[in-house]
């Protein structure tokens, strides 16, 4: 008797003990991340300036949101920077995939190279790139201190060319990351597989085309999740590199956020923007959430 409800005790201890563990740290992100969202979207519905107000004011906030040309800069933006980013990352990484998946020589010293970028925090990056592409001390004036004086590359200070310097840091920080999810994906492809298409007569054109990337596809779904999250609250690389300027020719809607709630004193108008952003992450998330969970059913 005394055995067996000692041995009731360990399993309930042995059950508990996890969730007791894990309790401090499940409040903490159910006050600082659920508790401040839901907070974030009140405020988009208030007066609130400087300091949150709890006066309602319904829609107002989202239709003077929607009326400032800043904002639609912002979105023109990041359409331009998410679907370029997205796109050469995926292809990016998926290429350099395949040459690893080669099982060439070097392999373990390459990867890391890589995937070393992504160690780095984006201000990092942005700082790193802002000193390269500066005309004054990085490529420009190098390639003229080479002799190249005709040589020029002015992106970071062209308004029309200015976003496409932060998909060229966005992609030199990713695309190693990619590249080590559909490498994963590659090596989780049985050989047996690709053995027979090869007996059948498939070129290695049609090996990848019919067979290979096809059985990638968990891997483009989650990249272009992760991608498209990382496009959409991309803060810290434009302040780093751009500052969100030259003018406004890098606002994005992060910058944007920031700028109406913290320097401008529109509290309500920057909520609702985040509001926005946080909207368009869900879109991007729940199908993704969904076919996950309908193929694990």
């Amino acid at each position: 008797m005394t055995s067996s409800t000692g041995a009731d005790l360990r399993t309930r201890i042995q059950d508990w003990l996890p969730k007791v563990v894990l309790a401090p740290s499940f409040a903490v992100i159910l006050l600082f991340v659920y508790g401040f969202i839901l907070f974030t979207i009140f405020l988009s519905f208030t007066g609130s300036k400087m300091l949150p107000l709890y006066t309602f004011v319904g829609f107002t906030n989202y239709s003077r949101l929607w009326a400032q040309e800043n904002w639609h800069i912002a979105i023109s933006n990041i359409a331009i920077f998410a679907s370029l980013y997205i796109v050469i990352c995926t292809a990016l990484g998926l290429m350099l995939a395949i040459f690893l998946d080669q099982k060439i020589r070097g392999e373990g010293l390459l990867r890391p190279i890589y995937l070393y970028p992504m160690a780095l925090s984006f201000i990092v990056t942005g700082t790193a790139w802002k000193w390269f592409l500066d005309p004054g001390i990085g490529l420009e004036r190098i390639m003229h201190l080479w002799g190249w004086e005709s040589f020029s590359f002015t992106w970071i200070k062209d308004n029309d060319m200015a976003v496409y310097t932060i998909v060229i840091a966005a992609v030199w920080q990713t695309s190693g990351f990619v590249m080590a999810m559909f490498l994963a994906g590659l090596r989780g492809i049985d050989n047996e597989i690709l053995k027979a298409a090869q007996i059948d007569g498939a070129s290695s054109f049609q090996l990848y085309r019919r067979i290979v990337i096809p059985m990638l596809r968990p891997a483009f779904l989650s990249a272009f999740v992760i991608l498209s999250h990382l496009a959409i609250k991309s803060y810290d690389l434009v302040i780093a590199l751009t500052g969100g300027g030259p003018g406004r020719a890098t606002e994005m809607p992060a910058t944007f956020m920031y700028s109406y709630t913290f320097t401008r004193n529109q509290m309500g108008v920057g909520s609702a923007s985040a509001v926005i952003m946080l909207m368009t992450i869900a879109a991007i998330m729940v199908p993704y959430l969904y076919a996950e969970l309908k193929e694990k059913n």
